[in-house]
Order: structure tokens, then sequence, then C-alpha cells
């Protein structure tokens, strides 16, 4: 089989949590034997060895009109860059039409153009590129070349119009239309009906997971923090930033607390890490004793909607402590592949036993590994896409 997929960005400089897992995912393609083509939506088109790389057909106009739109986020009224509303505002309005206007037809004739001189193209896959700046898009693909053109929302819930999107990112289903794909893909099962009640024609969900060559236990010389959170931005999880890292780190004033993350807030006594890389990041989770998985209400509250902290912290033998997060179940047992706290008091009472027993930390986090080693890698993720798609392109 052999796949088109627009990403979102193929850049991992650049301040799109996706891609990572997009990486992963079309490795995993590649290693199930798929033929991978894929083109950015913003930054530069970088080739791997797993697919090869299309330009970006509008990468000089789409980096002008990222900082125009950047300033004028900045520029915005106070009032409007709060807006707690269903509703578009007057700048959000002005960004898509002028995203429809323009960048729309380039990306057209460019998947037009691949799609001919490809013929032996099977699907297209969007990778949670703005839905609506691409308006009209794959439902012209669908009627010049017969192909299957998928949209994959790897954001549900928080992209959803009732959870009026991150506040610093696109409402993509305003002026869309869900029903010109083929299909649509979901990281959340929760977020089926959902995604139907906006017009989607079909809704498959595919989970994050993780690569373990990727995410692997790294040695490092001890383990000298005693609780990390990696994440970034208080929104959506703010009562558990502090529940799980303000409280118990000033209730614990000799654990020490960090993390690596940014738009926290004020943490108290907790250490802020640097970033040196990407793949450093492994090193802090692997010097942390106990890994904190805080996942934004949005993805909490909506059951089985998965995000990819709880599948990377587990292929690295982490002992992981979550907030309550509804259907977690489905992926990893609580009590025995990762614990569950539901108030800063468990949480308290949670670190200082595991603080001080090192091989239950041990038993858990392997216990982790195994499960994701057995259901939850990219490998498992991309054979479950394949079946997705298969029957689109009988």
């Amino acid at each position: 089989m052999k796949l088109l997929f627009v990403v979102s960005s193929l850049d991992l400089t650049q301040p799109f949590s996706a891609t990572p897992a997009w990486w992963q995912l079309m490795k995993g393609l590649y290693e199930e034997g798929v033929d991978v083509v894929a083109t950015p939506y913003q930054g530069p088109a970088i080739e791997t060895l797993w697919w090869r790389a299309a330009p970006n057909p509008a990468r000089a106009m789409g980096d002008i009109f990222k900082g125009v739109r950047d300033g004028a986020r900045r520029l915005l009224p106070a009032a409007e860059n709060s807006q707690q509303s269903n509703e578009e505002t007057l700048s959000q309005q002005a960004i898509r039409t002028t995203a429809q206007t323009l960048i729309a037809p380039i990306w057209l004739r460019h998947l037009d153009k691949l799609l001919t001189e490809q013929p032996d193209i099977d699907a297209v896959i969007f990778l949670t590129v703005p839905l609506n700046h691409l308006q009209g898009v794959a439902g012209e693909l669908i009627a010049r070349h017969g192909k299957p053109v998928f949209y994959y929302d790897g954001d549900v819930p928080a992209s959803l119009p009732n959870a009026q999107g991150f506040a610093s990112g696109f409402r993509i289903y305003d002026g869309a239309d869900p029903g010109e794909y083929t299909a649509f893909i979901s990281n959340s099962d929760g977020g089926r009906a959902a995604l139907e009640a906006l017009g989607a024609k079909a809704v498959h969900t595919l989970y994050y997971g993780a690569d373990p060559d990727v995410f692997a236990p790294v040695p490092v010389p001890q383990q000298d923090i005693d609780a990390l959170f990696y994440g970034h931005g208080r929104e959506y999880r703010e009562q558990w930033v502090d529940a799980m890292l303000t409280e118990p780190s000033q209730q614990l004033p000799d654990a020490t607390f960090a993390v690596r993350g940014t738009q926290l807030g004020d943490l108290g006594p907790v250490q802020h890490l640097p970033y040196l890389s990407f793949s450093r990041l492994r090193e802090y989770a692997c010097r942390s004793k106990l890994n904190l998985v805080i996942t934004r209400g949005a993805h909490a509250n909506l059951t089985r909607s998965s995000s990819s902290r709880p599948f990377e912290l587990a292929a690295m033998g982490c002992c992981m402590v979550c907030n309550p997060y509804e259907g977690i179940e489905a992926w990893f047992e609580p009590g025995e592949e990762l614990f569950v706290v539901s108030s800063a008091e468990e949480a308290v009472e949670r670190y200082q036993y595991l603080l001080t027993h090192e091989a239950e930390r041990k038993r858990v986090g392997l216990a982790a590994r195994q499960r994701l080693l057995k259901q939850h890698t990219f490998r498992h993720r991309a054979r479950k896409l394949l079946k997705i798609i298969a029957p689109y392109t009988e």
C-alpha cells in the first residue's frame, strides 16, 4: 500500500505537540511495508529513512501567514483573547477566510499534481492540519482521482467546537465540512458521536501509542528526581497541576519535584528543568522515580480519549502516577501498571509510599512496558490504520 500524508509539521523543533507521534506512526507504517509519502502543512519538508518527503507548496506564504497570525493574537483585545464562546471572533474568521482564499488553492494544485504523477497512491490522510483552512480540497481530490481521503483529528475532544479549542490554537471546525472526507479517524473513542454530529460520514478510532525503539529506557547514574511532570500549559488541567505538583511539593519539602514545560504558572518549590533536546526528555523521565501524568480535563473527562504521554512513559518502563482519566483502564490497569490519585491528599500519600518502595516502582514500570510492547506500539497502531483504510481502497 502507498499512502500520502498531509501532516501538520515534520519539524521537531516547532511547537506542534503531535509531531513526534506522526513520526512514529509513519515509521511504523514503513516497518509494516507501506510506501509513505509525507508533505508538511507548516515548515520544511524533512525526509527520513521511513518516508519520502514532498515539498510544502506554500511554505513561504505559510511562514508569513503564521507570523501575521501570531502577531495579531498578541495584539488582540483582552476580551477577545479570553473569549469563552462557541462563536468565532472576527479575527478568527478573518484568518480562516484568508487561508481558504490564498492557501487552499495552492494545496489543491499540489496534491492534485502528486496524485496525478503517482497514481499508485492508495489513499490520502490529513494529520491534524487546520481542517477549515483547506475547505473543499478533500472533496475535489476525491472527485478528480477517486481516492479515499481521510482526516485524522488527534486532538479530540479539545479540538471540538463545544470544547472551544485550545485558547492558543485553531478552531478548526468553524466553516469546515467534515462530510467532504471519506471518513474521519480520531484519537478518542468517546468523541465519535460528536464527530458524527458535525457531519463526518464515518468515524474510526486510532489511539496514540509509542515506538519502543524511540522511547526506550536509558541508563542514568541515579534517579535524582523524585517526581517529574513533562507538559506545556495549565489549560484544562489547572486543578491537577496544583493537586499533583504544587501542593505535594510544599507538603514534602525533602522530595525533589521538577517540571519540563512552559506556561505552567507558579509552582512554588518545583524545579524547572531546561529544554536541551527532544531525546533528552528520555533521560529526565528515567532519572525520575515517579513520572506524573496530568492529562487535560478535556481528554481526561471523555472516555478513552488517548494522549501520548502514558504510552511514552510506559515504553520507558516508568512508574506513572495519574490524575483521574476516564477509560484509562482500556490501555493500562490501575494499581498494576500505573496509579491513579483523586486528590492532593491521596497524591501525597501515594508519593510517600512509592518513594520508599523501589521494588514496587520497578514492578509497576516493568508491567506497563510489557503491556505496551504487547498492545500499544505504533506498529500496532499502523496495523490498525491499515485495517481502517483497506475497505475504502477495494
